[in-house]
């Protein structure tokens, strides 16, 4: 048999084997396919996936407006407690 031509062969076709072993693999188990920069295909996606991440697109979004908040508060009461407390008082006064 002639080795010079067959390792050539089955060096190019290793990677092609592989990628559809890959493809395979991930189908069967449920993966979303990527494309070739790794991006999920958001067609190849079931309905319920994409609501699914629609949803915890907009629950983030939720997340991030509270987190805002509440960084908002800390510095307030970071104010309170750093500060004297004859400063807050002329506050609390001027409000008054």
């Amino acid at each position: 048999m002639e080795w010079g031509l067959l390792v050539p062969i089955v060096a190019i076709s290793c990677g092609p084997i592989a990628w559809i072993a890959n493809t395979w693999i991930r189908a069967r188990h449920g993966y979303a396919l990527t494309n070739n920069k790794g991006e999920v295909r958001d067609h190849d996606l079931p309905i319920a996936e994409r609501n699914r991440m629609a949803a915890l697109a907009s629950e983030n979004e939720e997340q991030r407006a509270m987190i805002a908040k509440l960084h908002q508060r800390l510095a307030v009461l970071e104010r309170i407690a750093t500060d004297p407390a004859a400063r807050i008082a002329a506050d609390i006064d001027a409000l008054r």
